[in-house]
């Protein structure tokens, strides 16, 4: 099982954080009187700029959450299009290669969902089995790789395409001035990131997935997620999060690699989801690694921000473009989010 190629698409509007915190303030100038909080809660994230799905003045004007949501469907039918047609270029494959396409979001509903509305758009074989995943959030583009090596590892001689589609922007709660709120609102930013993995029976250059696991913590429920009412996704976001990556992280990896005979001493690489500054150094103290480790992480979060599941994949997709490590080398991909839950996906590059 090897992942042949990484592709990536963003919406056309980007800004930097100084102009979407000024924007911030124009909009709040009247509810939030407390506005240095908000600035410093911006500047602590360590984000330099993020994409949206629309252009920075439209996102007062939504009146409801079907206004957003119906923003996230055509928005998210471009960018995922975009995503998957540069991962199969790069493969070297044509949409009708395509056996299994799994599509994972979290910020966004559709029923046909997106994957069944990108079969025309893309041109796939109507045999393609499809499997939309929603809920997984920041985890799910680990996760999501863990079950396209899961169908690739049944169906050998076939492909499969993962896509990550995150729209962040489009859930942003104007009346909500929590902390949760504020935070996430200068952390999330939008992009899609598709992943094709195929079987053992296909030709490919990328890394092979040597291994996954997945990992649930009980009674952590209420440590990240959304809840939903009649205004969309309103965000969990609980400041347990970086001691839950202290207390389980540690553990969780050295079993997963005891399992396979190895040990983190021989992992040379790190494929990590930027949750935020606070959680990537958990990240580094749970694993004891140098700074310079999880460096490829901390570059996507300052340039993009945090595109939930799309995240990881874009780092997976920066590291195998541009810092690929060498033949042979052992590499850890891996995520966390909402259950509380972690995704392990064992790599040899």
């Amino acid at each position: 099982m090897k992942i042949a190629a990484v592709g990536e698409a963003f919406p056309a509007h980007y800004y930097s954080q100084e102009r979407l915190l000024e924007e911030f303030k124009r909009v709040w100038s009247r509810q939030l009187f407390n506005q240095d909080r908000l600035e410093v809660l911006h500047k602590n994230v360590l984000v330099g700029g993020r994409y949206l799905a629309l252009p920075i003045e439209e996102y007062s004007k939504l009146e409801s959450w079907g206004e957003a949501n119906d923003a996230w469907i055509r928005v998210a039918q471009q960018v995922g299009e975009q995503a998957v047609r540069k991962a199969l270029d790069l493969a070297g494959l044509e949409p009708v290669d395509v056996d299994c396409l799994i599509f994972v979001s979290v910020t966004g509903v559709a029923t046909p969902s997106i994957d069944a509305r990108l079969m025309n758009r893309l041109g796939l074989a109507p045999r393609v089995k499809r499997l939309p995943i929603f809920g997984l959030g920041c985890v799910a583009g680990a996760a999501g790789i863990s079950r396209a090596a899961d169908y690739v590892k049944a169906y050998p001689d076939q492909v499969a395409v993962l896509l990550s589609v995150e729209l962040c922007s489009l859930t942003l709660q104007l009346r909500d001035f929590s902390i949760p709120n504020l935070i996430s609102s200068g952390l999330f930013g939008d992009g899609a990131a598709a992943v094709v993995v195929v079987g053992s029976e296909r030709r490919a250059a990328g890394p092979r997935i040597l291994a996954t696991r997945s990992i649930f913590y009980p009674d952590t429920e209420r440590v990240m997620g959304w809840d939903i009412s009649e205004r969309g996704f309103q965000v969990v976001l609980s400041a347990e999060v970086p001691e839950v990556v202290r207390q389980y992280l540690r553990r969780d990896v050295d079993e997963f690699l005891r399992d396979q005979g190895l040990s983190r001493k021989e992992i040379s690489s790190w494929v990590a989801h930027p949750g935020g500054p606070k959680v990537l150094i958990a990240m580094q103290e749970a694993l004891e690694l140098q700074p310079e480790a999880l460096q490829m992480t901390w570059e996507s979060l300052e340039k993009v921000g945090n595109p939930s599941s799309t995240s990881v994949l874009m780092v997976l997709q920066e590291t195998m473009k541009s810092r690929c490590p060498e033949p042979g080398a052992l590499g850890m991909l891996l995520a966390m989010g909402p259950g509380f839950c972690s995704e392990l996906v064992l790599l040899e590059w």
